[in-house]
């Protein structure tokens, strides 16, 4: 039976995933690597982000489980992108350049519909208009 998982996400003592005024200078809101400070110099992020990996302790043991046998992500529409209202073009294709590190299907909550976007390294972005459950 497929489980639910709620892993990779940080969150703040009063529940914010990110910090305000997400834009693209700050792509986790204003001080929001802040929270996820934890996670930047872990071997499993610097690997992500095609670097040689650095700390390999407690907070990286952490990071990996939670990358590991996932077989598709669900994100808000932020997590995808600075891009708010009707989807003006199909230019925008998320943070992280042409191999986001899913490489899964990802299911994106949002109001606006958009043709599924297949990335590189089997990422398939699909965006779901009709709630949570859908995307389940």
């Amino acid at each position: 039976m497929s489980k639910v998982r709620v892993a990779a996400f940080s969150i703040s003592i009063d529940g914010f995933g990110a910090g305000p005024r997400q834009d693209l200078q700050n792509p986790l809101g204003v001080r929001g690597t802040e929270l996820h400070g934890w996670f930047f110099p872990t071997d499993i992020f610097k690997k992500m982000q095609g670097q040689s990996g650095e700390s390999t302790g407690v907070d990286n043991e952490m990071a990996a489980r939670s990358f590991e046998n996932v077989g598709a992500w669900i994100l808000g529409r932020n997590m995808f992108g600075p891009v708010r209202g009707e989807w003006q073009d199909d230019s925008w294709k998320g943070w992280w350049g042409a191999n986001p590190p899913y490489h899964t299907p990802v299911f994106v909550l949002t109001h606006h519909a958009r043709a599924p976007l297949e990335m590189e390294g089997g990422t398939t972005f699909y965006f779901v208009t009709d709630g949570v459950e859908s995307a389940l």
